[in-house]
């Protein structure tokens, strides 16, 4: 059988986290509409008769700011360096601009095999796809330039065996039942965090951070102590909400989720602290696993 770990790497809002999930089969990796939610390296993991592939969902490709970001920037480039494969996901409903400029160059001295997958092509009237895959063909080093849809799965069933084609024969890397190798207390704090996301306002994705403070199993039932980490008062505010009532729909979001996915009910704690200036703290990053 064929084995091998291919990286996912496009710019913040591409869709790599929402074609991880459709390859894999199950949610393993964190989706909103709001960019740079993927703040690590998240692993999926496929296996078929013929080949495990073990994939990596990466942060956005984006230029640094803060020591978080910088993080972020030194593990997308680790996991192009270290993978066997790499998947350029990018927006083919996007214009093309100096977002994308940068990621090709970035790409660019990269000996590993790359395939591009234009995605969103739904979005895309088909008279406009060629001059998409003319402009991409012409300004990277592509094996396979491959249109899809990762929201809706248009040509991504096929992707698996054609990435296979360049996987070399290899051992099974994990269990055949195994989907990810994340840790259960990181799993619910990205769970906890993708509804802090999506319930809070434009501001909040980039200056929150969830840290789990106590994670015991109890009989049928799953104690989750957690720390929501702002910026400043103003943003803890937003968390909290008018008479604690946003901090109460987060909790009771997030707890949806982990008892659906934990299979069992679940007990989550919420407290919401601010640290100032935490994305720039190592022991802060280094606490989230990314440092």
């Amino acid at each position: 059988m064929k084995s091998g770990f291919v990286s996912i790497v496009g710019r913040p809002n591409s869709g790599k986290s929402t074609l991880l999930n459709y390859l894999v089969g199950e949610k393993v990796s964190i989706v909103t509409k709001k960019p740079q939610t993927t703040r690590r390296i998240v692993r999926g993991i496929v296996t078929r008769p013929d080949g495990q592939i073990i994939f990596l969902d990466t942060p956005g490709i984006h230029k640094p700011i803060h020591r978080m970001n910088q993080s972020m920037m030194k593990a997308v480039r680790e996991a192009m360096a270290d993978t066997d494969l790499i998947l350029l996901i990018v927006d083919a409903s996007a214009e093309f601009g100096r977002g994308d400029e940068f990621t090709l160059e970035l790409l660019k001295p990269l000996t590993r095999k790359k395939i591009l997958l234009l995605n969103k092509i739904d979005l895309v009237e088909k008279k406009n796809l060629l001059p998409i895959i003319d402009r991409y063909s012409k300004a990277g080093d592509f094996e396979e330039i491959i249109p899809i849809c990762a929201l809706s799965g248009e040509n991504v069933d096929s992707l698996l065996s054609e990435i296979l084609k360049y996987l070399a024969e290899g051992p099974m890397f994990y269990p055949d039942d195994q989907i990810s190798d994340q840790p259960e207390r990181a799993i619910a704090a990205e769970m906890i965090r993708e509804k802090l996301i999506v319930l809070t306002e434009e501001e909040m994705p980039y200056s929150t951070a969830v840290v789990i403070d106590r994670f015991e199993e109890d009989g049928k039932l799953q104690r989750i102590f957690a720390s929501i980490f702002v910026e400043r008062d103003s943003q803890k505010a937003i968390v909290i909400g008018k008479a604690g009532q946003k901090l109460k729909q987060i909790g009771t979001e997030a707890r949806k989720a982990l008892e659906s996915f934990f299979g069992r009910k679940v007990f989550l704690e919420l407290h919401v602290k601010v640290k100032k200036h935490w994305r720039d703290d190592e022991e802060m990053l280094r606490s989230l696993g990314l440092e």
